[in-house]
């Protein structure tokens, strides 16, 4: 398959050839302007398509928001943005690229095609801004997403060797879980919590994030690991895109015809796959701890509060229904509300 998207602008070709070269990124130059068009995308959404957008459909709670939640909330909406169209076109470039359906290992790990690569430049230039922004705000995100987002980066470029180019539409249907992910962190922020909406996303949430990200994206690493083991094994070659052999041979030397034309040598050099598959360890950890702790967070929402428990024991009903009332706030944090009139009657 041939990308796509629009052809790259000469001079980003020509600008960004230097930099391929010397980071040995063969392909970057073919798709600079979708990483470029990714990053200044969501650079804009963020900064001020989500803020407008936000005020306009949440009047009571946006405006009200702190400077901290505010910018987690518009991180959020750009994540939100992201997954659905990542998704989409990973998801079509999976289903339609037939010369990506017929790889075998060696395609798997030195193929490249342009369906392929316009997911890995959209995916590059995503992860290029997010690791900006988790930079920018390590205190409001953690180091536990600088880490996401530099692993991720990581694993995108080196897609641009080519190196492994067929897994760029794989490993990013992860995203297939943060449509409700956002959806659940926004919940939270619109007086929401623990809402029967709460409870339906929360669980589409879990069965989505478990099959995509551990599920599926396990199987798919353990493939990725028996693709490079198998390029190990295999000492290099000499290339089969030598245009003028193939020429005396009478061969196409059309090279937009050829899913090999970026294998060079095929040697596999060892900081390439500590560093590939390095990366990818750290994203396959993040999924598994993150996994527990949505577990945790889910099941506060929804669990009787330790006092709560306690009212029950005591009266025989839920505290809720005497007129105590346990929600979260815009910015994040649990309160108690009582309700006067409950307090009155009782009291009574």
């Amino acid at each position: 398959m041939l990308d796509p998207f629009l052809p790259p602008p000469a001079i980003l070709t020509t600008l960004s050839r230097p930099i391929a070269e010397y980071l040995s990124l063969t392909t970057l130059p073919l798709h600079i302007h979708e990483v470029i068009l990714a990053f200044t995308f969501y650079h804009l959404v963020n900064t001020y398509v989500s803020p407008w957008i936000s005020a306009k459909l949440f009047p009571s709670y946006y405006p009200a928001l702190n400077a901290r939640t505010k910018a987690n909330w518009d991180v959020h909406a750009v994540s939100l943005v992201q997954s659905l169209l990542i998704n989409v076109l990973a998801i079509w470039v999976i289903l339609t690229d037939e010369e990506r359906k017929n790889m075998d290992w060696a395609g798997r790990v030195w193929g490249y095609t342009g369906g392929g690569g316009m997911i890995q430049g959209f995916a590059a230039g995503y992860f290029l801004w997010d690791l900006c922004v988790s930079l920018a705000h390590v205190d409001v995100f953690g180091w536990g997403l600088l880490a996401h987002a530099i692993s991720a980066l990581v694993v995108f470029s080196l897609g641009f060797r080519p190196f492994v180019n067929y897994y760029g539409p794989t490993f990013i249907l992860y995203e297939l879980s943060s449509p409700f992910l956002n959806f659940h962190w926004f919940f939270d922020k619109i007086n929401m919590t623990g809402s029967r909406a709460q409870l339906y996303n929360g669980i589409f949430l879990l069965l989505t994030f478990f099959a995509c990200r551990l599920v599926w994206g396990t199987y798919q690493s353990v493939r990725v690991y028996q693709d490079v083991w198998a390029a190990l094994q295999v000492p290099g070659t000499l290339t089969t895109t030598d245009t003028e052999t193939k020429a005396a041979m009478g061969h196409s030397v059309d090279p937009s015809k050829e899913m090999m034309r970026f294998e060079g040598d095929r040697i596999v050099p060892i900081w390439l796959v500590c560093m590939y598959l390095g990366s990818n360890i750290v994203l396959n950890t993040l999924n598994f701890y993150w996994f527990g702790k949505m577990i945790e967070a889910i099941k506060k929402r929804f669990q009787p509060t330790k006092e709560e428990r306690q009212a029950v024991k005591m009266h025989g009903k839920p505290r809720a229904e005497e007129g105590v009332k346990m929600e979260t706030d815009m910015n994040g944090k649990n309160v108690t509300k009582a309700e006067k009139t409950e307090i009155r009657r009782r009291r009574g």
